[in-house]
């Protein structure tokens, strides 16, 4: 772990490592999110029906409920160097793809795809906890989520103005294509000048791949139970896209995905099994335990602020430019208000939960979540635009702040799965999104904030549950020697 001062402005040590992960998930939020602002022109250009355009905006967070999860595990084999590097060259691909795509179907088939570079923000996490001390962790978790995140709102307010200076009805296509190259280059960048630990630390693997380690029988059947909604919204996304939705796929090939997920679920279980067994009959030293319940809590917190975040930011240019009859680059310029939070609120809520608390900063923040999309299901015709933005950075701050202050916590429940946990808990942000969105499709806005506002109570009462982290962790040196890590706030 760097001993070095925590200098935002220096740019050597940790701080360069925070500072290229930011812009490395930066990045993959701008090609992630690279469609949303610019809807209504690649509407106009592929003829897309309103039910395609909410499809598309399904489809683009649906794969990322499984990419976390498996990108979590590849990273705490692997580490995060080789894997976020891996990662921005190859969905570089999608990108370049979508940009060329000239019916319903292939862009569909490239935005479900791209949902994949979704799935980096789990890999900064883990780089992010391996080079600051717990008294920092929360603050350069809220600066990296933060400030890459914002990658979001930079193509939102970029991508448009970018697509009208190439002119002409192919103008989204180089503005898009622009951001896939953007990926590939940077991945170069970060495999050149990163490392996964600081020289001389440790780096900390999981003992079995293919499945969370839990380290007692109860917390076995938890997890199982915690899988199924990643497994329910992928089967809304099928229900979604089959006859009875926009029947993009088959009868009979809705039916081949539903009985693929349901076997799909056997071999998880399966997985889970074989790297969990021992625990019926050789229970896990104290030490060494870790309880999931506050893996759990994360992930129902998650499923609130970062799925509506998802779903707010897809969706809020086509409610301001609906709502206040606004044109498609006025109306993703005001929505990028939203996302523009995440340069202050995420840092600022890593930086509070360092300060007074991981458990009392999320109680107040998530009450606050839930006030502030009470708020936004207020927002119609009749108010002003200007109150109706700052109704939205209001709900953006205590939205993203929980984000930081959830994130501040995940590196401290199990040091060589941070990157498991970081991805579960990250899906868990992407079913909360594919639930809002088809919720939207069948309701109008009003009610969806409601909703919304509704599951935050959800997680504020899961949170009573929630400890305190406090005291250390251990792990496990190869040569058989224990490292105690400190993971108190203070």
């Amino acid at each position: 772990m760097s001993a070095e001062k925590f200098n935002l402005f220096a740019f050597t040590g940790k701080m360069k490592v925070l500072h290229l992960s930011w812009m490395a998930f930066f990045i993959t939020f701008m090609v992630w999110f690279n469609f949303a602002p610019m809807l209504q022109a690649i509407a106009a250009s592929l003829g897309l029906e309103k039910s395609e355009i909410k499809t598309l905006l399904i489809l683009n967070v649906a794969l990322t409920i499984p990419a976390r999860v498996v990108i979590g595990m590849l990273t705490d084999r692997y580490g995060p160097r080789i894997v976020y590097s891996a990662l921005l060259a190859v969905c570089a691909i999608p990108c370049f793809m979508f940009a060329l795509a000239d019916t319903f179907v292939q862009a569909a088939i490239a935005r479900f795809m791209l949902g994949f570079i979704g799935a980096g923000f789990v890999i900064g996490i883990r780089m992010v906890s391996e080079w600051f001390p717990a008294n920092e962790l929360g603050t350069a978790e809220g600066i990296y989520g933060g400030w890459g995140n914002f990658g979001s709102a930079a193509a939102a307010f970029t991508l448009p103005v970018i697509a009208i200076w190439f002119g002409g009805d192919d103008g989204w296509r180089y503005a898009i294509g622009l951001t896939g190259l953007m990926s590939l280059l940077f991945s170069v960048v970060y495999y050149m000048n990163v490392s996964d630990t600081p020289k001389g630390s440790t780096y900390f693997k999981p003992k079995n791949m293919g499945a969370m380690e839990v380290t007692s029988k109860g917390d076995f059947f938890f997890l199982l139970i915690m899988k199924v909604p990643m497994y329910a919204a992928l089967a809304l996304l099928t229900w979604k896209l089959s006859p009875s939705g926009v029947a993009m796929l088959s009868e009979t090939t809705s039916l081949l995905c539903y009985v693929g997920l349901v076997l799909l679920f056997i071999y998880e279980v399966s997985h889970v099994w074989k790297v969990n067994k021992n625990i019926f009959h050789t229970p896990v030293p104290e030490m060494h335990q870790y309880k999931f319940k506050q893996v759990a809590v994360l992930n129902i917190l998650y499923f609130a602020t970062f799925g509506s975040e998802l779903a707010v930011v897809s969706m809020l240019p086509l409610f301001f430019a609906e709502t206040f009859e606004l044109t498609p680059v006025v109306a993703g310029m005001v929505a990028s208000a939203y996302a523009f939070m995440n340069l202050m609120s995420r840092p600022g809520g890593g930086w509070l939960s360092d300060k007074f608390g991981r458990k009392p900063t999320l109680l107040i923040l998530t009450a606050g979540l839930a006030v502030g999309y009470l708020l936004m299901s207020m927002v119609d015709s009749q108010w002003p635009l200007w109150l109706a933005v700052v109704a939205a950075m209001a709900c953006s701050f205590f939205v993203q702040s929980g984000e930081g202050a959830v994130f501040a916590v995940v590196p401290l429940i199990k040091r060589r799965l941070t990157g498991q946990i970081a991805g579960m808990t990250g899906a868990y942000g992407n079913v909360g999104a594919v639930t809002y969105l088809t919720v939207l499709s069948f309701v109008d806005y009003s009610t969806f904030f409601l909703v919304i506002a509704g599951t935050a109570v959800v997680g504020f009462i899961a949170l009573l549950m929630m400890e305190e982290p406090k005291g250390h962790i251990a792990e496990v040196r190869e040569d058989g020697s224990v490292e105690m890590i400190s993971v108190g706030h203070g």
